[in-house]
């Protein structure tokens, strides 16, 4: 996957791709779509918390991209164009499963409460050991879902991904200051219920992963073979995530968020078909010259 907000990133070669295809060139446009189509899907993956509404939003996201790509007008880095629209429909796109299952943290910690904590063996916490990852990750998938869809999507890219105060607030169309309070609130708010509930944070409270695993295989909630988030890949957020020293510093977070950076970027989603039907689509190949 290219991460788009790389140092290595070039707007001057997206510019010249942008440029042929609105002159009429599939290989182009198609360059286009399949440099960022994977970024996209993975922080509507992130948003969602399913792959099927992620795959949705993605290419309902990247339609937009493209019937407004002729309105381009070259006179600012694509990217931060791109980026606009993408976050402005993560925003204001309907509202997905996964955004309806809980309220608020306290709702969401109730429910975990609910969930047994049964006693394991040392073989049976050794032969759990996938799940429970897949149990970690779904569990910290689910707390980002309690946060309100700005604070989501700005703890996404701005706490997991990296992206400074100055690219963030030109994406959120915000003032960089605004940008950095917002993502300091996001923080505080997920990392304040951690601190309460999650084991892995904070070491007295009483929620294990592997307990919780047990429990809902029992429950015949998780299932080893169909797992959703612990996928088979080496691939993780902070492979992509660079360096911010200033956000490192903000407060006390920074160790939550290196839980949230070995979360794996999915790279085997039907990005191929995607891809065909966005570029064969005759409705929006009448927006250019193919």
């Amino acid at each position: 996957m290219e991460f788009p907000f790389s140092r290595s990133y070039s707007d001057t070669e997206q510019q010249n791709h942008v440029k042929q295809a609105i002159d009429g060139n599939k290989e182009s446009l198609n360059e286009i779509i399949s440099y960022h189509q994977p970024f996209i899907y993975n922080v509507a993956w992130k948003m969602c918390h399913n792959p099927l509404d992620a795959q949705d939003l993605t290419q309902e996201v990247l339609i937009k991209v493209i019937t407004k790509l002729g309105q381009f007008n070259f006179k600012s880095k694509f990217r931060t164009w791109l980026y606009r629209i993408v976050v402005n429909e993560f925003l204001q796109s309907k509202r997905r499963k996964g955004e309806t299952q809980f309220s608020d943290f306290d709702d969401y910690g109730e429910r975990l409460d609910q969930v047994p904590n049964p006693e394991l063996s040392i073989e049976e916490e050794i032969s759990y050991q996938e799940l429970s990852k897949e149990m970690q990750i779904q569990c910290m998938s689910g707390m980002i879902m309690c946060l309100n869809r700005e604070q989501r999507l700005i703890f996404i890219l701005g706490a997991s991904f990296g992206i400074d105060h100055t690219l963030g607030a030109d994406l959120f169309g915000i003032s960089k200051q605004n940008f950095r309070i917002k993502l300091h609130r996001a923080r505080k708010d997920l990392f304040s219920y951690m601190n309460d509930k999650c084991g892995l944070v904070n070491k007295e409270n009483p929620c294990r992963c592997p307990k919780k695993a047990k429990a809902l295989k029992e429950m015949g909630v998780l299932d080893e073979k169909k797992m959703l988030f612990n996928l088979k890949t080496k691939t993780k957020v902070k492979d992509f995530a660079e360096e911010n020293h200033e956000e490192a510093l903000d407060d006390f977070t920074t160790t939550y968020i290196k839980l949230f950076q070995e979360h794996p970027i999915k790279d085997d989603f039907d990005k191929d078909t995607i891809i065909k039907e966005l570029i064969n689509n005759d409705k929006l190949s009448s927006y250019f010259r193919l």
